[in-house]
């Protein structure tokens, strides 16, 4: 008599900003076909929609968390600094510690670790003990717009800038079934020359879009979530997300076929 054994399914959230609501809508359309998350790895925004989840935020928790945004908030959160960024982040560390269910990683009934670069080495660092917010806001941390996060005598910012998709850290985690989410396979430029003020960020989205492609060539399904937005106004974009977590649902119910076989063939 054989034993049926279930395989354990991974998630790796990637980074791109307001883009990242889409991991909503993805986490959604799992939940609601009984698709098991048995741990989570995020960059960035990844992190951030993750890192709620794996603390025991239920995801309608999640949803309404984005419903309620909007610019008086947004700008409530904006501590102005020069040094090292324009955005001190404090601000949004304590809003990111007050959403979540669990202090630490080692209280989350998902395991979780969220992603950041070591400025100083230029290698990512995934983070999964000791405090969730300061690993999310260092995870989070954009650079020029926010000011980059010291811990442990190293600066980390954002995870996007080394493994926007960290599927490699969810396989190191024990997942035997990955589930990318890339939020930059789709690169557009419009604009065809970019303007001075957005040369930075174009900058940021080529070298995302190319790491990301590297990134989930190890993953079992790859879910590409396309917003049809490149903008730098609408990356900071987190007002009025319905439509992002809309695409992102209706993006995992269009893979939902392939990833169930995948998940009995494997069991």
């Amino acid at each position: 008599m054989h034993t049926r054994t279930r395989q354990k399914v991974g998630l790796a959230l990637g980074s791109g900003g307001s883009k990242g609501l889409a991991h909503i809508g993805v986490i959604k359309a799992l939940h609601a076909h009984n698709i098991p998350i048995d741990m989570i790895a995020g960059s960035s925004i990844g992190a951030m929609i993750g890192g709620l989840y794996a603390s025991g935020r239920s995801i309608e928790d999640i949803e309404k968390i984005s419903w309620d945004a909007d610019w008086r908030m947004m700008f409530a959160m904006v501590d102005p600094k020069l040094k090292r960024g324009l955005i001190g982040g404090n601000k949004v560390k304590e809003f990111i510690r007050h959403e979540l269910k669990a202090n630490t990683f080692e209280d989350c009934p998902i395991p979780f670790s969220a992603i950041a670069t070591d400025m100083q080495t230029g290698v990512f660092h995934a983070f999964n003990s000791g405090d969730m917010a300061t690993a999310i806001r260092a995870s989070i941390s954009v650079p020029v717009a926010f000011k980059s996060e010291e811990i442990d005598g190293h600066v980390y910012a954002d995870g996007g800038l080394s493994a926007p998709v960290p599927v490699e850290t969810v396989r190191q985690m024990g997942a035997d079934i990955v589930i990318a989410v890339n939020l930059d396979k789709h690169y557009y430029n419009e604009k065809k020359k970019p303007a001075w003020y957005t040369v930075a960020y174009d900058s940021l989205n080529i070298l995302r879009y190319h790491l990301a492609l590297q990134n989930v060539e190890d993953a079992d399904i790859v879910i590409d979530i396309d917003t049809h937005t490149s903008d730098v106004f609408d990356f900071f974009n987190f007002v009025d997300g319905a439509e992002k977590i809309a695409i992102g649902e209706k993006a995992t119910e269009d893979a939902m076929s392939e990833i169930k076989v995948l998940i009995e063939k494997r069991t």
